[in-house]
């Protein structure tokens, strides 16, 4: 019979919940004295462990110490694993904030800056390796992988302090920012593949271009199916998951068994498991599927217990009472003045000769990548874990990334200070910031539920103004046809062909079989997406149905927001030419306004002009706004009824004026009027009549009544009576 597993004996356990207790408190605490002190969190995290370690605490108090730094064999082994899962936390969120989209945009000078840092950085480690005292290195017969591993070492880059960094300074969506962050990503890919070669090469019994040539394969290897087969099945899961309303915390769990699976992989193939939680990091960040919550979720798992205990335990490692030995002060020095000199000096050279950058933009860069902080100090752990490097020169690592991390911040404002924005990043900053709390930007999964019509062009009207939206903003969307049992293959034919308008988008394609078409689309509907479309061509004649009976129930019932395209005919223009979007002030109308934002900025008209230019493209105003204003009531007297007036135009004046200068801002083009009718449905169908509209969009957040949908008699009448076609975006 096999042995039954045990836990640690009381004691032990003892020891690791005080210990991980106090790291834990003293790390979030210093982390806190750091932030207010405009300093990375990770220095406090590592101060922490250093005072309460050899280099203070358990230094002058052994007795104190030894509940806090625990002995070799089974408690070091339990407080390690802690910190095996604090660095695995922190890759898969690094991971997640990797942004591909970004690294390609800023492809030329982020390769420019990287290749320049990376070559430069891993010279200089192996060349600086190649002089070290024997006393520094674990086996001197091993000198070529130790030199490569410094060399790694110099070339990695500490991409969550660098983003840190950029965010406390400002800079995280300015160019300069962005082609750091970029150039970091790239510096972390690389470094990691090295990192992994010098560990395998460290583990077997001999360095030739055989096993080098094996290390790197297996690594492409593992990276190419990861994002291929890898990417496919994670896109399944979570699909799944989703469908079966797992939920937040379902998504979590499967996001973490990720992580651990792709770390496994990595680890049985001799690689170092902090690899696999980066690489799926990654994969899950490209994901537009996957709520923000699920981020923040794994955000708060990393940075606020798991991380800090990790860095926590690097500080307890590190003894700088070693390093005022002379002969190891002197090395520190030389290890922290070649790491910086090769950063900064590779990536200068790069953003010059590659990236074409000037002077200060290019020394920008040097001073934002050389921060080491929370990379350097991981691959300094891996390195002494796997015996690659001793405990002292462990302790000089960590020492360097701590003082490459102070000094960043300082080093990038004084070289922002003497760079000067373009205008034009200027006006995409402002643009982002606009569009950044608007509904839009919050829509990750869309539903559009599709019937098989007899109508050409009409079935595509939803899904070309999907695509529209979604070339400014990916999301993904889900196609679904309800169809009579026995019919699948015909209406899996049709949402294949219907598909091919999304271009460039996440589709996904449903088929249910099934007669109650009701319950089936809002089954679907709880499977937690940010809005549903639906198509409603046909005009009511009847008083009790507002579109048709579908459409209407699928409004009253949805979770979530609801947009329903009205048109018996396909608009004249196609992206749409002039969008009329009444107002009053209210939030609906607001978040209509928001949509034909996400339409404008993501259509190919680019023209100024008035109401009543010709439309053509070219001269037509893209965006007008309308509100509307209705005399008092008779009753009251003339003079009252005048100022009443006029001070409620005044307003509306403010409004409309308001949101088109918003569109000027976004780099769009509208304008703003105000009008006097006796009712506001018949300026808004005249004034689209006059002005040619191509599309009237409306903003409703009246809650649907128990047993026919109300949306107003405003909205009614609009919908029965326009000649354009009419969406509405129920809030």
């Amino acid at each position: 019979m096999n042995e039954v597993f045990t836990a640690a004996s009381h004691d032990e356990l003892l020891r690791l919940v005080v210990q991980v207790a106090v790291l834990l408190l003293a790390a979030r605490g210093l982390a806190y004295v750091a932030r207010r002190l405009d300093q990375p969190a990770v220095i406090g995290e590592i101060l922490a462990g250093i005072l309460l370690g050899p280099s203070l605490l358990a230094g002058v108090w052994p007795e104190g110490g030894a509940w806090i730094v625990p002995e070799p064999g089974v408690e070091g082994y339990l407080l390690e694993t802690i910190g095996f899962l604090g660095a695995l936390f922190l890759m898969l969120a690094t991971g997640l904030e990797t942004d591909l989209a970004l690294i390609r945009r800023h492809a030329r000078t982020a390769i420019g800056v990287s290749w320049g840092g990376v070559l430069l950085s891993f010279g200089g480690g192996f060349a600086l390796a190649k002089v070290l005292p024997d006393f520094l290195l674990v086996d001197a017969d091993a000198r070529v992988v130790f030199a490569m591993f410094l060399g790694t070492t110099f070339a990695i880059s500490a991409i969550p302090v660098i983003a840190k960094v950029l965010i406390d300074l400002g800079l995280m969506r300015r160019d300069i920012g962005q082609t750091i962050i970029a150039a970091g990503m790239s510096d972390d890919t690389i470094g990691w593949i090295l990192l992994s070669v010098v560990v395998g090469l460290a583990a077997g019994e001999a360095i030739d271009a055989t096993s080098i040539t094996m290390t790197v394969g297996g690594i492409l290897i593992f990276i190419v199916l990861s994002f291929t087969a890898g990417q496919w099945m994670v896109r399944r899961l979570i699909t799944m998951a989703q469908d079966r309303r797992a939920g937040t915390d379902g998504l979590v769990t499967l996001v973490v068994g990720l992580m651990f699976l792709w770390a496994a992989i990595t680890q049985a193939m001799h690689f170092e498991a902090v690899l696999g939680a980066f690489v799926i990091g990654i994969i899950l960040g490209q994901m537009h599927t996957l709520p923000a919550a699920v981020h923040d979720r794994i955000s708060t798992l990393s940075m606020g217990i798991f991380t800090p205990i990790f860095f926590g335990i690097v500080g307890l490692k590190v003894d700088l009472a070693i390093l005022l030995e002379p002969e190891l002060l002197q090395v520190t020095v030389a290890v922290i003045l070649v790491s910086t000199i090769a950063k900064v000096g590779g990536t200068f050279m790069g953003a010059r000769i590659i990236g074409g950058k000037e002077g200060w933009n290019a020394l920008a860069y040097g001073a934002g990548l050389n921060a080491g902080g929370a990379m350097k100090i991981l691959v300094a752990t891996i390195g002494l874990q796997n015996d690659v490097i001793t405990h002292e020169m462990f302790s000089i690592l960590v020492v360097m990334a701590i003082v490459t991390t102070f000094a960043t911040p300082f080093a990038l404002r004084g070289a922002l200070r003497r760079i000067t924005p373009a205008q034009e990043e200027l006006e995409r900053l402002r643009r982002e910031e606009l569009a950044a709390g608007s509904m839009v930007s919050s829509i990750r999964r869309v539903l559009l539920p599709i019937r098989q019509r007899h109508t050409p062009g009409l079935e595509t009207l939803e899904a070309k103004l999907l695509s529209q939206i979604g070339r400014g903003h990916p999301f993904s969307v889900t196609l679904m046809n309800v169809c009579e049992p026995g019919e699948r293959q015909g209406a899996t034919r049709f949402l294949s062909e219907i598909s091919d308008v999304f271009k460039g988008m996440d589709v996904h394609r449903r088929v249910v079989e099934s007669r109650d078409v009701e319950q089936a689309v809002g089954d679907e509907a709880h499977k937690y997406y940010d809005m549903m479309v639906l198509g409603a061509p046909e005009r009511s004649t009847h008083s009790e149905v507002l579109f048709n009976p579908l459409v209407d129930l699928l409004v009253r019932t949805a979770p979530c927001p609801t947009l329903v395209v009205k048109s018996a005919s396909e608009p004249k223009h196609w992206p749409p030419r002039r969008i009329l979007v009444p107002t009053n002030g209210s939030k609906a109308s607001r978040r209509a306004a928001e949509l034909a934002f996400a339409l404008v900025g993501n259509g190919e008209g680019d023209g100024q002009g008035e109401p009543g230019d010709s439309g053509d493209g070219s001269h037509g105003v893209q965006v007008f706004f309308l509100q509307v204003a209705t005399e008092d009531s008779h009753t009251l007297p003339l003079e009252s009824r005048e100022e009443r007036l006029s001070q409620r135009v005044g307003t509306m004046h403010h409004m409309v004026e308001g949101l088109a200068q918003e569109a000027t801002d976004r780099g769009l083009h509208a304008s703003g009027e105000v009008r006097l009718g006796a009712d506001p449905e018949s300026v808004i169908l005249e004034y689209a009549k006059h002005y040619d509209m191509d599309l009237i969009l409306l903003g409703t957040g009246v809650r649907p009544g128990s047993h026919r949908l109300f949306l107003g008699p405003r909205v009614e009448w609009v919908l029965e009576h326009a000649e354009c076609p009419v969406v509405v975006l129920n809030v």
